[in-house]
């Protein structure tokens, strides 16, 4: 078993840059590219990758560290830690149902295909681990292989319903034809968050508060434009968190970048897998009639809108300040903070871009997940001290806002206990 992990472990840990073109490539010849046209797709939408994830670490290594002098300089103490997601996903690894999550979250998704129940295709393997992580709770609650793995199936099933759900969102707003999102992290804000939305578009007064990125830039003319936007937000941030002028323009600078780079890096990837993506819905729609083929990918794709970022960003200091005023609430943001764009890039498709709605949207919903992860907190500890996992210095009790605080996560947990 554990043989099997560690070879897991080892295919994971190569990472979705090296991951995403051997599948794209394979499944270009599944679906009768010539070779070279499937590597060219395969390859191109590695470069494409490898652009995103670098832009990505530039946004997490300038927001956590920003986020995190927040929290020191306002003297924010709460007993709980949140350790973010890559505590969560190697505690997720470390359990023995582990070894069993990718094949057969692979074979259901084949499975609910060829059964038309989903039009999503999930290539975005690395982040079955979302998957892991429920069954790995179910596992430690019951003690049961097979209850963990039906409950890691069925979030499975969630994720890819709610990726059906949403992608013509993601095309008629984020402009990604053809793509679905079913990252665990990500789709758990949408049965919520959609309906909230809507709801916030309909209140007398705030309907008319009118804030997307078109409107600003035609109010404000170049100063409204992306570029300007982060370095505005940026500075803001760098100012909250006490940071000398240097270091305010530089994290200034790294939130302009991040704007305009990672549109440029999504449409790399577009160039590579929309022929993959029509190869498959034609050879789809040839063996199993008229069917529109979703290709599943990392939400990283959805949040380079300049949106989604000035969202994340008005959101991190207001994360940190609900933290405090709530409550009954123990947990202490700190390693999911900047993992926030990744939270609110369906809200944000939802209300089409208008930040105000989607900042309102975004406060409530995080305040959710803040009671949710305080509540699982114990559990979530429990999980930690099992996987062996090396815990944050002065850190008795954890939690994470990306899964502890997961809507579909804390239901089907809230679920299964009541069945053990």
């Amino acid at each position: 078993m554990q043989t099997m992990i560690d070879a897991l472990q080892a295919f994971l840990d190569l990472g979705a840059t090296v991951i995403l073109p051997v599948v794209i490539f394979l499944l270009g010849l599944l679906f009768g590219q010539k070779p070279s046209k499937a590597f060219r797709a395969g390859l191109t939408i590695g470069v494409a990758f490898v652009g995103i994830f670098l832009i990505v670490d530039l946004l997490v290594n300038n927001l956590g560290p920003a986020a995190h002098g927040m929290v020191k300089r306002f003297g924010v103490e709460l007993s709980v830690i949140d350790v973010g997601w890559p505590a969560a996903a190697s505690i997720s690894w470390a359990s023995p149902i582990a070894a069993f999550v990718l094949p057969l979250g692979l074979a259901l998704n084949v499975i609910m295909l060829v059964t038309r129940t989903t039009k999503t295709m999930n290539v975005d393997i690395w982040n079955f681990w979302h998957f892991s992580f429920m069954g790995a709770i179910v596992y430690a609650l019951s003690g049961s292989i097979i209850q963990g793995l039906i409950a890691a199936l069925l979030f499975e099933i969630i994720c890819l319903k709610i990726a059906d759900w949403t992608a013509p969102m993601l095309e008629k707003y984020f402009d990604l034809p053809g793509i679905s999102v079913a990252t665990g992290s990500t789709v758990s804000y949408a049965p919520l968050g959609i309906p909230l939305v809507r709801l916030v578009q309909k209140i007398p007064v705030v309907k008319n508060w009118n804030a997307d990125p078109e409107t600003i830039q035609k109010r404000f003319g170049i100063f409204g434009e992306p570029i300007f936007m982060g370095l505005a937000l940026g500075v803001a941030l760098g100012l909250l968190a006490g940071y000398s002028v240097g270091e305010t323009i530089e994290i200034g600078m790294a939130m302009a970048a991040v704007m305009v780079l990672m549109p440029r890096m999504v449409k790399l990837l577009m160039e590579g897998l929309m022929p993959i993506s029509e190869s498959a819905r034609n050879l789809l729609q040839k063996k199993f009639g008229a069917q529109n083929i979703y290709i599943g990918l990392d939400a990283a794709v959805a949040i380079g809108h300049p949106a989604v970022i000035s969202t994340a960003l008005i959101l991190v200091p207001i994360t940190v300040a609900i933290a405090v005023i709530l409550p009954g609430n123990n947990v202490l943001p700190f390693g999911d903070l900047a993992t926030i764009p990744f939270i609110v890039a369906f809200i944000v498709g939802a209300a089409r871009g208008n930040i105000v709605h989607s900042v309102l949207v975004g406060t409530v919903l995080i305040a959710l997940s803040l009671y949710m992860a305080t509540d699982i907190a114990a559990f979530h500890t429990q999980m930690a001290v099992d996987a062996k996992f090396n815990m944050p210095e002065g850190a008795n009790t954890i939690s994470s806002i990306d899964q502890g605080g997961n809507l579909i996560n804390y239901v089907l947990y809230k679920l299964f206990a009541l069945i053990n």
